[in-house]
């Protein structure tokens, strides 16, 4: 009696993990959120609204304020000039603003380039609007993409491509040549690109953002998806944004009116001070993480892990069999978690089809306590599963 694509669905890898975690006090490096709690002025913001502000319904577009806000903040940051009245619709998170852009997009039949490791909700989604995933499968140690793997992936049914940059999981901060090179696929196929980069903000030295909507030809056809979540490290407040041009903005918007119509109007309100007034967060913020990062890449390196570089979002991967581990990655995960007291999460989680199965996710947007516990327990993991492979018959 329940829908299909749904009702198939196995309980998403990060609730299985964090579950596992809570279940057994185990050190939690894979779902990502921060153990920071956030800036204290933004949180106090919304508090305030809760209290003095106005707590019906905002408009379903959202606040006149966080749209202003994040047109504003996208032509101080990234140089767009975007219409906050005609191209900007809040939303209650990023992925609500991919479900709208999908439901508001696809046609039953329509064709959908998506990049493997992808978020997980991309491809139910996709197929729940009617639409068909066309997977490119990227590898590690770079997760780039070639003119030739787009030639394979575009056909003349290509209406979207679905964009995560920078890419969770692998950290990767895509280079101007692989957007350039995916711009001119997409203006050559007329087709749309949905540009998820909910960690823009989370970009470290040596690295720089590039939004995609910037590129020729992509003005008209690209929807931006951005998060104040992500932004603020507040991954529970669940307010983003889709910004496109007016004719994709129209459809985008009436989407978003049938699934959560609106978002609570304090944390709509907070996010928009925290745009306009928190310029030292955003110098500040990926300062501290690029030093988590450095913090939990040392200590693996120096544990004999294979480490991988990651130059934006919260997460560091490590490579099994550079690190003498010969399990496939989800096998030594479980092992990790239930065996070592430590959650991780297997990249193959991030794939459909043909999956690298020896990367592991690790989450460094954590206390200098927990990753120094959290890389100990992954070497008692590896100790175990090297042992255990030893014994293996065969």
């Amino acid at each position: 009696m329940a829908n299909t694509i749904f009702s198939a669905l196995p309980t998403t890898i990060f609730e299985e993990m964090s579950g596992l975690a809570r279940t057994l006090g185990a050190v939690n490096l894979g779902q990502g959120f921060p153990d920071d709690p956030g800036p204290e002025a933004v949180r106090a913001k919304a508090a305030e609204l809760v209290v003095s502000g106005y707590n019906q319904y905002p408009p379903m577009a959202g606040l006149p304020e966080l749209r202003q806000a994040v047109a504003a903040h996208y032509a101080r940051t990234q140089g767009l000039d975007l219409d906050w009245a005609s191209e900007v619709t809040v939303t209650s998170g990023a992925t609500e603003a991919l479900a709208a852009s999908f439901l508001g997009l696809i046609e039953p039949g329509d064709e959908v380039v998506v990049f493997q490791p992808f978020y997980d909700a991309y491809p139910p989604l996709i197929r729940r609007a009617g639409g068909v995933p066309r997977f490119v499968r990227l590898e590690p140690p770079h997760w780039r993409f070639t003119r030739a793997m787009l030639e394979a992936a575009f056909t003349p049914r290509t209406k979207l491509v679905v964009l995560n940059t920078p890419m969770n999981p692998t950290g990767v901060v895509l280079p101007d040549e692989d957007l350039a090179l995916l711009a001119e696929f997409c203006v050559a196929h007329d087709a749309v690109a949905v540009c998820d980069e909910v960690w823009e903000q989370v970009v470290f030295a040596g690295a720089r953002h590039r939004p995609l909507i910037a590129y020729p030809g992509m003005r008209e056809r690209t929807v931006k998806i951005g998060s104040a979540g992500k932004m603020f490290g507040l991954t529970g407040w669940k307010v983003g944004w889709l910004c496109a041009a007016p004719a994709l903005t129209h459809a985008l918007a009436r989407a978003h009116q049938f699934l959560t119509f609106t978002t609570p109007p304090n944390l709509q309100g907070a996010a928009a001070w925290g745009l306009e007034n928190a310029g030292d967060w955003f110098r500040d913020m990926p300062l501290g993480l690029a030093r988590s990062r450095d913090r939990l890449a040392a200590a693996l390196v120096g544990e004999g892990f294979g480490v991988l570089p990651g130059d934006g979002t919260y997460f560091l991967n490590v490579d099994l069999a550079a690190s003498g581990v010969a399990e496939p990655d989800r096998a030594f995960c479980l092992r990790a978690v239930r065996d070592a007291g430590v959650a991780a999460i297997p990249v193959s989680a991030f794939y459909e089809a043909d999956p690298v199965t020896s990367i592991v996710r690790l989450c460094f947007a954590k206390a200098d306590a927990t990753l120094d516990e959290g890389v100990r327990r992954l070497a008692r993991a590896r100790e175990l599963s090297r042992a255990a492979s030893a014994t293996a018959p065969g």
